[in-house]
């Protein structure tokens, strides 16, 4: 959220913007400030940081520190600027919008997979909210100030999001999420042939402690690390070395069913942030590795599509229930491993 910001020691008339904020963990060894911001700040270098941190824009706990500065447990970090993040100066942009649904309250859009869903750090434009401002006016803002945006999705997930047009939409679309009475059901390729039929993954997930771009899953003392986070999933069909998957969330966080299925021992297929586009099931036939690598080519992103949404319309009242087809280059990758899986099985 971007908020007027005034520490201590700054003027009342220099109005300051919060780019990032983080708490370190109360188990944080000293570290210092730029080695741990490049943890927590995607697409950010040593050399950004140190900038900033010689311009005076990093505070700790409401004082300005240097590079140099060791951060401790419960540290407040904030990175500010005298400009608001680049993600908050939206500018409309007229790019197509699959739209399944569209009513005075809400609409249903189906993703193209490569879309981002709201500008972020290294994305400003080419996103879902660009497009949706571009088609819409007077979109509510979310509590993260993204007009429109009930939930999101990946980057490269597919498939299917509700659109609030309206206040009164919002926030009663939102609190279906909150209150986990949404449907969402997830269609994913995943690596190796899942043991059990059907299943509940439950593990908290929080930002992974070494790589600053992965979440992952904690348990025990340490479940407190993260939120908590419930998959469950059913085997649609088994293709040998990966099998296709059913996946419906129960609750809705970030990289939620990637990091889920990767913890069970099954990365989702070609998901590249997991390890997922690493060969990670199956035979050292040179003819083998050709293969799956050509359907990596086929379907060149995580295996992953948001195919059915329900919700209760916050007008009418009615549940309304949204299906989508599984995309092209997920369908394609799905005919290639049936066909390699029939073709082993008749051998």
């Amino acid at each position: 959220m971007v908020e007027d910001y005034t520490p201590e020691n700054q003027s009342e008339n220099d109005e300051l913007f919060e780019h990032f904020a983080f708490t370190a963990d109360k188990g944080q060894t000293p570290l210092r400030i730029d080695k741990y911001l490049m943890n927590f700040i995607e697409n950010a270098t040593r050399n950004k940081i140190q900038a900033a941190a010689k311009e005076g824009n990093i505070y700790v706990n409401d004082v300005v520190v240097k590079s140099n500065y060791k951060v401790k447990p419960h540290d407040k970090i904030r990175v500010m600027f005298e400009h608001p993040p680049y993600e908050y100066l939206l500018t409309p942009e007229n790019i197509p919008l699959n739209i399944v649904y569209e009513d005075n309250d809400l609409l249903v859009v189906n993703k193209e997979p490569g879309m981002v869903v709201h500008p972020g750090h290294g994305n400003y434009s080419g996103t879902l909210i660009n497009a949706l401002i571009y088609h819409f006016e007077n979109l509510p803002n979310n509590s993260s100030n993204r007009p429109g945006l009930v939930h999101r999705i990946d980057k490269d997930t597919s498939g299917l999001l509700v659109i609030a047009k309206n206040e009164e939409s919002m926030t009663h679309l939102a609190k279906q999420f909150f209150d986990k009475t949404s449907e969402r059901e997830y269609v994913a390729i995943a690596w190796g042939n899942m043991e059990e039929d059907e299943g509940t993954i439950e593990g908290s997930i929080g930002r992974h402690p070494k790589n600053r771009l992965q979440n992952t899953v904690y348990t025990g003392d340490d479940a407190d690390k993260g939120k908590p986070a419930v998959t469950h999933y059913k085997v649609i069909e088994r293709l040998g070395y990966v099998t296709l998957v059913s996946c419906k969330l129960e609750t809705g966080r970030t990289h939620q069913i990637r990091v889920h299925m990767k913890y069970i021992g099954h990365t989702l297929f070609n998901d590249e942030r997991y390890g997922g586009e690493r060969i990670l099931k199956g035979t050292t036939f040179t003819k083998y590795r050709q293969f799956v690598d050509n359907c990596f080519k086929i379907l060149p992103r995580q295996a992953l599509h948001a195919k059915s949404l329900g919700f209760i319309h916050p007008k009418t009242g009615e549940m309304m229930r949204f299906d989508s087809e599984i995309p092209q280059d997920m369908q394609a990758c799905i005919e290639k491993w049936r066909s390699y899986s029939n073709h082993q099985d008749s051998e």
